[in-house]
């Protein structure tokens, strides 16, 4: 008589008992809840375009374990709170329109126990010339998307993470890379001057303790990374490495924010690569390049402040 193999005992028809396994994380909602809420003002009116991703954590979890919805809140109600609250409550900021949506879920039922919300802003901005507002048009301007995390537990104050994505620069000079390690799989020249383009991630988190301007902390943090990016304009600031303007952003969003705690920044390195036109006689002096998607260099950074660190 053949051995048994492990598990043998077991009809392989039958399921694991709901003893011998457990849920670790549990959660659900509604995704990318679309929003264009206007604020009027007389003839000033004033806008914010925002998509929302709602997640709920409960106390219970018959849902998973025998199929007893009588705990859930539809995601269908999810969508429709968030479009109540955004007319009752306004988005002055999207950290605070997200920080109401956790208020309201836990507030309003107690068995919810974990709230997290999502939220990115679509870039407009109010039309302008010669330093006069327009009342009511605007224009889309993709030079970085606002967006939040926030998480709160019943038990807890909310935990609030801004962001910048999708911020896209480039300089055609004053970047280089040198003094790496070679080996015998290294092909890779070091260069002293070079193309450097990236594409910014770039969040943080707050303290928990202090009161917060979200739209201004936003703007000053984008205006750290473009300065240290692009440097003086009549003469630019050198990168040795994109390790190191990763590094003096952070150095500078945290001297400038003492409200903001941790920041993790992802930088990819979008590259361009002179073509070769000898072939064809010619010689081309990095004038016309070819812009590689893949593969891509990517470098990441998270600082936090010391225990010690002054604010």
């Amino acid at each position: 008589m053949e051995p048994q193999s492990p598990g043998c005992g077991r009809s392989s028809l039958n399921l694991l008992e709901n003893d011998e396994v457990e849920l670790v994380r549990t959660g659900y909602g509604k995704d990318m809840v679309k929003i264009l809420h206007i604020q009027r003002d007389g003839k000033y009116h004033s806008i914010k375009e925002v998509a929302t991703s709602v997640q709920l954590t409960l106390s219970s979890k018959k849902d998973y374990l025998h199929g007893d919805n009588s705990d859930l809140i539809p995601t269908d109600t999810i969508k429709n709170t968030v479009h109540v609250l955004a007319k009752f409550k306004g988005i002055k900021s999207i950290e605070t329109f997200a920080v109401n949506i956790c208020e309201h879920f836990l507030s309003s039922f107690n068995h919810v126990i974990r709230v997290q919300v999502y939220v990115e802003e679509v870039p407009w901005k109010r039309f302008e010339k010669n330093g006069v507002k327009h009342v009511h048009a605007f224009i889309h301007t993709p030079t970085g998307t606002h967006f939040c995390e926030v998480e709160q537990l019943r038990s807890g104050p909310p935990v609030i993470n801004s962001g910048i994505k999708d911020l896209k620069v480039l300089k055609t000079t004053q970047s280089g890379f040198e003094g790496f390690i070679r080996d015998q799989f290294t092909t890779l020249p070091e260069v002293k001057d070079r193309c450097f383009a990236t594409q910014v991630y770039c969040k943080w988190r707050y303290h928990q303790d202090k009161d917060v301007d979200f739209e201004a902390t936003w703007n000053t943090v984008r205006d750290v990374v473009l300065k240290k990016f692009v440097g003086p304009y009549d003469k630019g600031e050198y990168s040795p490495s994109i390790q190191k303007t990763l590094y003096d952003i952070q150095m500078l969003s945290l001297s400038q924010v003492p409200e903001i705690e941790t920041m993790e920044i992802s930088l990819p390195n979008i590259h361009y690569f002179n073509i070769d036109m000898s072939k064809m006689g010619l010689i081309n002096r990095e004038e016309v390049l070819l812009p590689l998607d893949n593969p891509y260099g990517r470098i990441t950074g998270t600082v936090k402040r010391k225990l010690t660190s002054k604010l």
